[in-house]
């Protein structure tokens, strides 16, 4: 089992043909320091809605200023997020999540108590950071969204019987689209954009802004 995190640079002022991108994969070192629901959303946040203060991060997150001020230190530390380049003041530091992908194989680490404790949190938040956007779609969609949104937003469910090699070749195959549609796009924020998860289902973020004409 893999899971796959990829920052999708929501919310940039434009191109950014020029960022140096590094995909990683959690070693038990990087685990550790990611092992805590909020620095899970944290990242997750950054990914969605693009550079935050940690006022902002707080406000968002119903999480007081200094706790998501301390954690984004810690991610800073082992290079999940950065500070953005020239912007900000040093009260108001501005932050990024690191451009790149994240890759987490939970074998990696199985093999003593922390390490699987601190996947199976990480997984855990993960898990749950989506099924709240899925749900929060589902639930409210209808009274947000514009029917050019909801026609093209969908939850997706396939139900089949396949041996391990020709699922190993339907998700590969998945998540090369998927990853080359991003690339694709990666760093663009063109009138009428919002923030859009692909989980496969693929949707507009309830709270994302849209982007003016």
């Amino acid at each position: 089992m893999n899971e796959a995190e990829r920052a999708a640079d929501a919310n940039d002022d434009g191109p950014k043909a020029d960022v140096e991108r590094e995909d990683r994969t959690l070693d038990m070192t990087s685990l550790k320091a990611l092992a805590h629901p909020l620095r899970v959303q944290i990242l997750d946040t950054l990914s969605q809605y693009g550079e935050s203060t940690a006022s902002g991060l707080a406000e968002r997150l119903g999480e007081s200023s200094g706790a998501t001020s301390y954690h984004l230190r810690q991610l800073a530390k082992h290079g999940f997020v950065r500070e953005v380049a020239g912007k900000g003041t040093a009260r108001e530091r501005w932050w990024e999540r690191t451009p790149g992908g994240i890759t987490f194989n939970p074998r990696d680490v199985s093999d003593t108590v922390a390490g699987r404790a601190a996947g199976e949190m990480v997984l855990r938040q993960w898990q749950q950071n989506k099924e709240s956007l899925v749900t929060d779609f589902l639930m409210h969609g209808l009274d947000v969204f514009s029917a050019e949104w909801l026609d093209v937003g969908i939850t997706s469910t396939a139900n089949m019987r396949l041996t391990a090699a020709q699922l190993g070749e339907l998700t590969t195959d998945i998540s090369r689209r998927i990853n080359a549609f991003a690339d694709a796009h990666r760093g663009q924020n063109p009138p009428g954009s919002r923030p859009v998860q692909v989980q496969f289902n693929a949707f507009p973020l309830i709270d994302g802004e849209e982007t003016p004409s």
